[in-house]
């Protein structure tokens, strides 16, 4: 029997079974079914964990190379690659070029929907050509569907400049596409709960994913001594706060020693660490981190068990 016209062989496309009478059921029932379609997200994203570690292992190479972390994507998909790059600077004390999102469109896609524009291959190219991609960079192209041709073509680019290239979609890709990336990540998370809205599941997907990779990253990089986000500069009333309770934490010392650790440190938290663990000025605190490859575990010792 030859497959319905209408039926979509991209995983987001098609129906659910679960979910299929949705439209009559009442708001606890709608809130049972989303979220039991939900908890099949963690363990779709489990099912990956090897492609995640080794995309993960391209993007520290990358730093380390002086490169960066290029997210491509449209719609949905762009707008958590934007929102995960944007997230990188205040938490891990990055600059706002080392993780960079591109979504297609440009900015005004981030906040109104910009028809056509996942289609436009030649804008895909020209805004990579933008950004100056180059072999030192990974772009991962996120597509929920696998389809996308922004993302295609993006990815294409990258390659032909030689860059490392990740693949993160929700649905079987085009064997061409995944066999050119180094790396692809299919999470396959099963249908949405309304058929085809990829900002669900796939989308939950994709942000767990891009968190993953970050944050293991940053991690790979020395931005955490022990489970503490200790490369943050305390420039706002509530990092200075957060700084300082890192401090009192990793340190054992009271408030008022901690802020005068981190003034010293001219609102370096890491570096305020290895000053108060090591009894050290700022200066000293620097070699003995740049002698660490900027790990404050090597140059401080282990940080205290969690009490």
């Amino acid at each position: 029997m030859s497959t319905p016209e209408f039926h979509d062989p991209r995983l987001t496309e098609q129906r659910n079974p679960r979910t299929q009478a949705i439209d009559v059921a009442p708001s606890l029932d709608i809130v049972d079914l989303m979220n039991a379609e939900d908890r099949l997200v963690p363990e779709a994203v489990h099912a990956c964990r090897t492609e995640i570690a080794r995309a993960v292992d391209l993007v520290v190479d990358a730093f380390h190379a002086k490169g960066r972390l290029v997210y491509v994507g449209a719609g949905t998909s762009g707008r958590l690659g934007v929102l995960d790059a944007t997230e990188c600077p205040p938490t891990f004390g990055t600059s706002p070029e080392m993780v960079v999102g591109i979504i297609a469109g440009g900015l005004p896609a981030l906040t109104r929907s910009q028809e056509g524009a996942e289609d436009d291959t030649a804008a895909a190219v020209h805004d990579l050509n933008a950004h100056g991609v180059s072999a030192k960079d990974v772009v991962l192209g996120i597509a929920a569907s696998g389809t996308t041709p922004y993302v295609r073509a993006a990815l294409g680019r990258a390659q032909r400049v030689g860059a490392k290239t990740v693949l993160l979609t929700c649905s079987e890709p085009p064997p061409d596409v995944a066999g050119a990336c180094d790396v692809a990540i299919v999470v396959r998370a099963g249908p949405e709960v309304l058929t085809g809205s990829t900002r669900l599941k796939a989308g939950t997907a994709t942000k767990l994913v891009l968190n993953t990779i970050t944050t293991a990253a940053m991690i790979r990089l020395g931005k955490a001594y022990g489970n503490l986000m200790v490369d943050l500069m305390a420039w706002s009333e509530k990092l200075k706060d957060r700084g300082e309770r890192i401090v009192m934490e990793a340190c054992r010392v009271d408030r008022a020693r901690a802020r005068r650790a981190v003034e010293d440190a001219g609102g370096s938290v890491k570096l305020a660490v290895v000053m108060v663990r090591r009894g050290v000025d700022r200066e000293a605190a620097r070699r003995l981190l740049d002698e660490a490859g900027g790990l404050v575990r090597r140059a401080a010792g282990d940080p205290p068990p969690v009490s």
